[in-house]
């Protein structure tokens, strides 16, 4: 796997922003599309969008310089504006990169057509990628669907959400369809497979249940990804902590000794065994005493896999000796971890089969107005193998049948929750489901800013941009 990823991530062109002399042979095109994924994995992690994503929720607490961001009663902070920036600056870049293959690459002659498609529908799947988040963190943003080539180009209004969504989706259903279908081992590419769970997504972040059941349902019935046996805690990193791909990932970002991820020196301290020896400072620890992890049942097996309070120094090996954290930090996130061979190689999953089976339970019961059987099952399949039991037997554990529409979906969003712990989606089922200022503010104990609900239209795009003025600003900033 580490070679796959690295040859997306290391093939980058050198003469990339040279869009006129580059681009002329399919060669070229490929180093462009592969200098687009680097833009992605550059702003997923090496601009800490991951762990801004990751502050918004509940149960995570704001330290060091991201503190801030804890502050849940005030609109974000200045202090916060360049990395801000940095994400829009980010996303916006991938867009335009995207936006250069598509209009290259319709013009290289003698390209095999089936590769033209291919690449034209990975560069919009990465451009939809883009803009759903733009859409989720920013509301109405300026679409720009060609290459920028200068100044002049820069003024553009923010478009109104449902026109951004119909510019993602209609990238997104292009992906479907061209697409590779099996990408092997190299699963940061974007596949057809891919496309149709992120479209599951964006439905159900529109509300569009029938089609959101559709996609997730073909995700689940096309038999491409099944879920990993867990019987112990640390099954779980058969997901996360594996130099190959696991039966369930869709869509993955994988390290290796030269891709080195920066998510794991947020959460751990000096002397643990799970940072590469490495660490930035806290940014981000468990609020205990939130009402989401004093009310998460311990024989959950993701309650251990996700949090620890002591480790033993020789891991992976037993030393006997147990070491017991202390201070504030006395509880720590523990999912993401250094590989146990010491190669810093692990997963961070955008999509997998999970993501399945819990978006076609909400959608699905949302379509009907009540849980149906199938939906029911689905749901508690994920909850029987976070328990170590049979996914596929009932058990004891189950969620019982007869709830009413809305108590179902209260408890997907809890399931989710637990499933997803830490993977920095949690801020998106508090928000789309109404429960954002209600849950965290029970957690923080103060009345949540209402501004907290966007994040501010960067002071570099109003002062560029003269579609976009101060009044166009988001409101509270």
């Amino acid at each position: 796997m580490a070679s796959a990823c690295d040859d997306i991530l290391t093939e980058v062109p050198k003469n990339f922003i040279s869009a006129g002399n580059f681009y002329t042979n399919t060669k070229e095109v490929e180093d462009g599309l592969n200098g687009a994924y680097y833009t992605l994995w550059s702003q997923i992690d090496g601009n800490a969008w991951k762990n801004m994503q990751a502050l918004h929720t509940e149960y995570g607490t704001a330290a060091g310089s991201f503190a801030s961001v804890g502050n849940w009663d005030n609109p974000l902070q200045p202090d916060t504006y360049s990395r801000l920036n940095g994400f829009w600056l980010g996303f916006y870049r991938l867009i335009d990169r995207t936006n250069i293959i598509m209009g290259k690459a319709p013009l290289i002659e003698n390209m095999d057509e089936n590769t033209r498609a291919r690449i034209l529908g990975e560069a919009h799947f990465l451009r939809a990628y883009a803009y759903f988040a733009l859409v989720r963190y920013w509301g109405p943003v300026p679409i720009r669907t060609e290459q920028f080539t200068g100044a002049s180009e820069l003024a553009v209004p923010r478009a109104p959400k449902d026109q951004v969504y119909d510019l993602l989706i209609a990238d997104l259903l292009i992906a479907e369809r061209d697409c590779p279908e099996d990408v092997g081992i190299n699963t940061l590419r974007g596949s057809k497979w891919a496309a149709k769970i992120m479209l599951a997504e964006v439905y159900l972040d529109m509300e569009d249940w029938a089609n959101a059941t559709a996609k997730a349902n073909e995700v689940i019935e096309s038999n491409q990804y099944s879920l990993v046996s867990v019987v112990e805690p640390d099954d779980f990193y058969k997901i996360f902590a594996t130099q190959s791909t696991s039966s369930e990932e869709i869509w993955a970002f994988h390290f290796s000794p030269t891709i080195l991820p920066t998510f794991m020196q947020w959460y751990h301290g000096v002397g643990t065994p799970y940072n590469r020896g490495v660490t930035y400072g806290f940014t981000n620890y468990p609020r205990m005493n939130s009402p989401f992890i004093v009310n998460w049942d311990t024989n959950d097996l993701r309650y251990d896999f996700n949090l620890y309070s002591s480790y033993d120094p020789a891991w992976p090996d037993e030393s006997g000796e147990i070491v017991y954290l202390t201070g504030v930090q006395s509880t720590r996130f523990k999912k993401h971890i250094k590989n146990p061979d010491g190669d810093a190689l692990y997963n961070v999953p955008l999509y997998r089969l999970a993501d399945a089976f819990l978006i076609y339970a909400e959608a699905s019961c949302m379509a009907a107005g009540s849980p149906s059987a199938l939906g029911l099952e689905r749901l508690n399949i994920i909850k029987r193998r976070a328990y170590g039991y049979d996914p596929y037997s009932p058990s004891v554990i189950d969620y019982p049948s007869g709830m009413s529409r809305d108590e179902f979906r209260d408890a997907v969003i809890q399931e989710r929750g637990y499933e997803f712990f830490n993977e920095y989606n949690r801020w998106w089922d508090l928000k789309r489901t109404g429960k954002a200022k209600e849950l965290i503010g029970a957690a923080v104990g103060k009345v949540v800013n209402d501004a907290r609900l966007l994040f501010p239209i960067p002071l570099v795009e109003i002062e560029t941009n003269s579609e976009i003025g101060p009044s166009n600003q988001n409101p509270g900033y």
